[in-house]
């Protein structure tokens, strides 16, 4: 018999969801119940034994995570139970609350770099977060239970849970303290909706996208495809949560001119794969949405790649 817990964040626990996908009216709030009770309910009918809860604060996240460590190790590290036999299911509104969890583990699990252990793998800096069930309860989208083609149906998602069929699923770590599951854009517009362009130097491992001395219309960082297009441009092409490399683009206005023409604009798209990226405004401060999360970029930021570091349970 599978010990599941059904975590939900309240409001306020997690972190800043778009303005669309605000989480602040009690309606709303009642509405998400709902499928957190039937995917309870099918948990219970097929034999689990099921606790839901909703956490208010990252101080309760973490006592819920820590349900999940394994046993005490010779270094003293904290490690995840990879024999675990409890199930964690997150019913996320956003993918920013995702997210807000698997910044949690990260944060339970990676070692500080002095005292880095032997058997962690040398191209990570955490070891296998241990895998997560995902009841996705915010209106069907290109969120990233539909890339990673989890069910959405709460009786479906309880079956993948119980079925324990994991895919591991790279990482996005970076220098701010935080994690990405899918990606970043960074770049924003005005009031009106004109693009705002923005000067950065980018880089992408050796390659250099942009030195910082032209206009950027949006810089695109990706472990899945939400972000692939602004627009209507085509930004990222390949992006995959599971080939171990971040695909970035930048989007460039070239002015072509001509003897008999008019000057006409075109945007030019350049794009690299490796295994990190950094981004170093040249501005004071440029506008980001990173996992549904808005933010600001006032400096450099890195973000680098942890192969299969997170899971899910899959149908």
């Amino acid at each position: 018999m599978h010990d599941v817990v059904l975590l939900t964040l309240a409001e306020g626990a997690g972190e800043a969801c778009c303005g669309a996908e605000s989480c602040d009216s009690h309606a709303r709030a009642d509405a998400l119940r709902a499928p957190v009770r039937a995917c309870a309910d099918a948990l219970r009918a097929a034999g689990a034994r099921v606790e839901t809860v909703t956490a208010h604060s990252d101080k309760e996240v973490d006592a819920l995570l820590a349900r999940f460590d394994g046993p005490a190790r010779d270094d003293g590290l904290t490690w995840p139970d990879g024999d675990s036999k409890a199930r964690l299911v997150v019913a996320a509104a956003t993918d920013g609350q995702l997210r807000h969890v698997v910044r949690r583990l990260v944060r339970r699990y990676a070692p500080p770099p002095s005292r880095r252990p032997a058997d962690l793998a040398s191209n990570r800096t955490v070891p296998d977060l241990p895998p997560l069930g995902v009841l996705p309860m915010g209106p069907p989208s290109h969120d990233l239970a539909r890339q990673l083609d989890l069910p959405r149906d709460p009786a479906a998602v309880a079956a993948a849970v119980l079925d324990s069929a994991v895919r591991r699923v790279d990482l996005l770590r970076n220098d701010g303290g935080s994690v990405t599951l899918d990606g970043a854009l960074i770049g924003g517009g005005d009031a009106g909706g004109q693009v705002l362009p923005w000067r950065g130097r980018v880089e992408v491992d050796d390659a250099v996208l942009s030195t910082g001395d032209e206009p950027l219309i949006a810089c695109a960082v990706g472990n899945g495809s939400a972000y692939a297009s602004v627009d209507g441009l085509p930004l990222l092409t390949s992006a995959d949560p599971t080939s171990g490399e971040i695909e970035v683009a930048v989007a460039v206005p070239v002015v072509e001119r001509s003897l008999f023409k008019r000057s006409r604009v075109r945007v030019e798209v350049r794009r690299a794969r490796g295994r990190a990226v950094a981004v170093t405004p040249r501005d004071d401060e440029v506008p980001f949405v990173d996992d549904g999360v808005l933010g600001s970029l006032t400096r450099k930021r890195s973000w680098w790649i942890e192969p299969g570091a997170w899971a899910v349970y899959v149908r």
